[in-house]
């Protein structure tokens, strides 16, 4: 392959991570009307429908595209098998939260984990990669740090839902980002590992009274049978992102969900934007423009030596 050749499918490989990673975010950015939809429903029942019906839609499109024996293929190997159990246990966390999140009026909350995932990817990478952070990135962090010492400071307790969904869904990326497996068959194995809690609940639920599904109304059962659509086609396009852009790529991307989900969250659910949340958000946002600037800068200086 000439070099030429080369730099074009790199630059399809970038181009179909953008489009990916664009729609996953703008998708999520969304999202929070479904889970308004069903906020009647308990958020573990919801949790429940989100993996058992994103199974069988993802078991449907891999046999039809690859035939049963592809199903569990990544499972073959022991340390990616390991890796997709423990990403299991950090979506079921990040769903949990997000759908608890959403039906309690907190969008404006999960909006700022969001918001800090990008600066959590950083510390991740000098945590568990060993990497070492550039001025300017140890800046950025500084100021996310002070906007949540800001916020523990005036709520007086860690805000707890933001840290949560950060941390859950930054390691879920390292994750997807070392193992390097197909998007739907990852996606496939974790809901399947997911499935025998999903229907111990749901058989709980029953058994106790408490199930919405066929209970409540068709337009509830419908809503929770689209959970499977909500759910996988968004984590399938993530995925893929992460396999074809670099993890600063991806951060810039990252910055569309949380930005749609403030404006619903003010704009269309009417939550209080209180004082200490304006100060908070000025210092992460703060936090994520020298990020950004720090980002472009050595963006541009790599691609400055490499035309040289």
């Amino acid at each position: 392959m000439t070099s030429s050749a080369a730099s074009h499918g790199s630059g399809n490989t970038t181009g179909a991570g953008v489009l990916f990673g664009l729609g996953a975010f703008a998708w999520w950015g969304f999202v929070p009307i479904y889970f308004k939809a069903v906020s009647h429903v308990s958020p573990l029942e919801v949790l429940a429908h989100r993996g058992l019906w994103s199974l069988l839609l993802l078991g449907m499109f891999l046999w039809w595209r690859g035939g049963v024996s592809t199903l569990f293929a990544p499972m073959r190997v022991k340390k990616r098998a390991f890796a997709l159990a423990a990403a299991t246990v950090l979506i079921a966390t990040n769903w949990g939260i997000y759908i608890w999140a959403i039906s309690h009026d907190r969008v404006i909350e999960s909006s700022l984990g969001y918001f800090l995932n990008p600066l959590f990817n950083v510390l991740l990478a000098v945590v568990l990669l060993g990497e070492r952070l550039r001025r300017l990135q140890k800046l950025s962090v500084a100021l996310a740090a002070v906007g949540v010492i800001w916020h523990l400071i005036a709520l007086g307790e860690l805000p707890v839902i933001s840290l949560g969904l950060a941390v859950s869904f930054s390691l879920y990326g390292i994750i997807h980002k070392k193992i390097g497996v197909a998007g739907s068959s990852a996606l496939f194995v974790e809901v399947a590992l997911l499935a025998p809690f999903a229907i111990l609940y749901l058989v709980y639920a029953k058994i106790n009274g408490h199930l919405a599904f066929a209970n409540v109304s068709r337009a509830t059962d419908l809503l929770l049978c689209l959970a499977g659509i909500v759910t996988a086609l968004p984590l399938i396009w993530f995925i893929e992102a992460t396999r074809r852009l670099s993890y600063v790529s991806l951060g810039f991307l990252q910055y569309v969900s949380p930005s749609l989900q403030l404006l619903l969250g003010t704009m269309l659910y009417g939550e209080p934007f209180a004082l200490h949340l304006v100060v908070t958000f000025v210092f992460i946002w703060a936090g994520l423009a020298v990020f950004s600037f720090d980002s472009l800068r050595v963006l541009r200086g790599g691609k400055q030596k490499l035309e040289a």
